[in-house]
C-alpha cells in the first residue's frame, strides 16, 4: 500500500511540474505588415449621387395652330441650328402676305406722289387762286367806288351802289379766305400730308411684316444643334401653341445635378475639379463645377450644384445615374496613413496599431479627417514616421509582440 501511495504522488509532482513548465512557454509572435505615417497632401472630395442632363434642351412649340404638312426629321436625327425641321400648312398665309406686300407698294407709290407731285400742285392752285381773288377784290372796289360817285352825283340809284358794296364785301371775304388757304398749304399742309403718306406706308408695312412672321412661324425650325429626341405627332395632326412638336437636345456635353447639404456644399465654387462615373460602371470622366445655387431650396433644404462634362460619341445618356465626387480643396501638411491601418475601437472609436522600435503594437486612438483612395487623414493621435500595422493588426492584442514582414514586391 506504501509504495502505491508514492506512485500516485510522484505521478502528481511530475504533473505538476510539466504544468509549471508549460506556463513559462513563450507567447507566439504575429507576423504583420506595416507602412509608414507620412507627411503630405491630400484632397477633400464631395461625393454624391446625380442625374445627367443635357448641356442644352429644347421643346420646340409652334406661335401658331395649324395642321402639320410634313417633317423633314425622325427621332436620332442630328440637326443644326437654324435647319427646317417641320412645316405647317400656311397657304392662307402666304396668300395674306402677299396681299399685305401689294398694299405696302401701293402706300409707298402714294408717298412718292404726294412728295413728289400732290403737294406743289395744290400749292400752285391755292397760289391762282388768291391772284384771282386779289383781281376780283381790286374789281369789286373800283365798281363800288364808281357807283358811289355816280350817286353823289345822281346819276345813279342807291340800290345799285349797295349792290357794288356787297360784291366788293363778298370779294374781299374771298380774297382772304384764298390767302389762309395758301398760307395753310404752305406752313401746315404740306408737311402734314407728308406725314400722313408717309404713316400709311409704316403701317402697310408693319402689316406686311406681320404677315412674312406669320409664314415663318409654319416653318418649325431648330434652336439649337443637336439630337432629335422626341416627336409627339404625327404629320396632319394639329400643332398648338404651349404643345411641344419636336424636342431637341445637345447632347456633346452632359450636365450633373447634384443635391448635397449645406454642410458638402459650403466649401463649392464654380471651376473645382470633378468626376462622374455611370452608376452601372466604366470609367470616370473628368468635369468641372459649373454653377453652385447661392440659394437652399426650401423644400429639400439642399443647395444644387451642376457638374459639367463632356460627352464625345453621345456615349452618356440624359437620365442616366451617376456618382459625383468633386474636389472641394487641398489639405498641405497632413498626416496620412493608409486607409487599410484605420480599424474599429470597441469603444466606438477609431485607433491604428503603431509598432514601437522593439516591435510591440500599441494600440493608439486617432482622429480621422479627410478620405481619398486608400489614403487617410489623421488630425491626431499618430506623427510622421511612426509606423502602423496595414495588415495583421485585426484582433492583434495590445502590447503583442510581432514581426514586421516585407510586403510583396518591397525591397529589402
Amino acid at each position: 500500500m506504501r509504495t502505491i501511495l508514492r506512485g500516485c504522488l510522484c505521478v502528481l509532482v511530475a504533473a505538476a511540474a510539466a504544468c509549471g513548465s508549460g506556463e513559462k512557454e513563450a507567447e507566439p509572435i504575429v507576423p504583420v505588415q506595416v507602412a509608414p505615417a507620412i507627411r503630405g497632401s491630400i484632397r477633400r472630395i464631395v461625393t454624391a449621387d446625380a442625374i445627367l442632363y443635357p448641356r442644352d434642351q429644347a421643346n420646340i412649340t409652334p406661335k401658331i395652330s395649324a395642321p402639320v404638312r410634313r417633317f423633314l426629321v425622325n427621332r436620332g436625327d442630328h440637326v443644326r441650328q437654324g435647319q427646317l425641321l417641320a412645316i405647317l400648312e400656311n397657304r392662307d398665309l402666304v396668300a395674306t402676305e402677299l396681299a399685305s406686300k401689294g398694299q405696302y407698294g401701293q402706300a409707298e407709290s402714294n408717298f412718292r406722289s404726294t412728295q413728289a407731285a400732290s403737294v406743289p400742285e395744290q400749292v400752285i392752285k391755292a397760289q391762282t387762286d388768291l391772284t384771282a381773288a386779289r383781281e376780283a377784290l381790286d374789281a369789286a372796289k373800283k365798281l363800288a367806288d364808281s357807283r358811289e360817285q355816280l350817286f353823289k352825283a345822281g346819276a345813279l340809284a342807291r340800290r345799285q351802289v349797295d349792290e357794288a358794296q356787297v360784291g366788293y364785301a363778298q370779294a374781299k371775304g374771298q380774297f382772304a379766305t384764298a390767302e389762309q388757304h395758301l398760307k395753310a398749304l404752305q406752313d401746315v399742309s404740306k408737311d402734314e400730308q407728308i406725314k400722313t403718306a408717309a404713316a400709311q406706308v409704316e403701317a402697310a408695312k408693319g402689316q406686311y411684316e406681320s404677315a412674312q412672321a406669320q409664314v415663318a412661324y409654319s416653318e418649325v425650325r431648330s434652336p439649337l444643334t443637336g439630337v432629335v429626341t422626341d416627336r409627339p405627332i404625327y404629320p396632319g395632326e394639329m400643332a398648338n401653341p404651349g404643345s411641344p412638336v419636336l424636342t431637341v437636345m445637345d447632347m456633346s456635353s452632359v450636365v450633373a445635378r447634384v443635391n448635397m447639404s449645406e454642410e458638402q456644399a459650403k466649401d463649392l465654387k464654380v471651376g473645382d475639379e470633378a468626376t462622374l462615373t455611370p452608376a452601372g460602371g466604366g470609367d470616370p470622366i473628368p468635369g468641372r463645377v459649373t454653377i453652385v445655387s447661392p440659394a437652399v431650396d426650401s423644400n429639400s433644404t439642399t443647395v444644387q450644384v451642376w457638374v459639367q462634362a463632356a460627352n464625345p460619341g453621345e456615349r452618356l445618356r440624359a437620365g442616366t445615374a451617376v456618382r459625383v465626387a468633386i474636389v472641394a480643396g487641398t489639405i498641405d501638411g497632413a498626416v496620412l496613413i493608409p486607409a487599410d491601418a484605420v480599424l474599429p475601437s470597441d469603444e466606438g472609436g477609431t485607433i491604428v496599431k503603431v509598432v514601437d522600435a522593439k516591435d510591440v503594437a500599441h494600440d493608439k486612438a486617432i482622429e480621422v479627417g479627410v478620405k481619398e483612395k486608400d489614403l487617410v487623414q489623421v488630425v491626431s493621435g499618430v506623427e510622421p514616421g511612426e509606423r502602423v500595422v496595414t495588415v495583421g493588426g485585426l484582433g492583434l492584442e495590445d502590447k503583442a509582440k510581432v514581426r514586421v514582414v516585407e510586403q510583396p514586391g518591397e525591397k529589402k
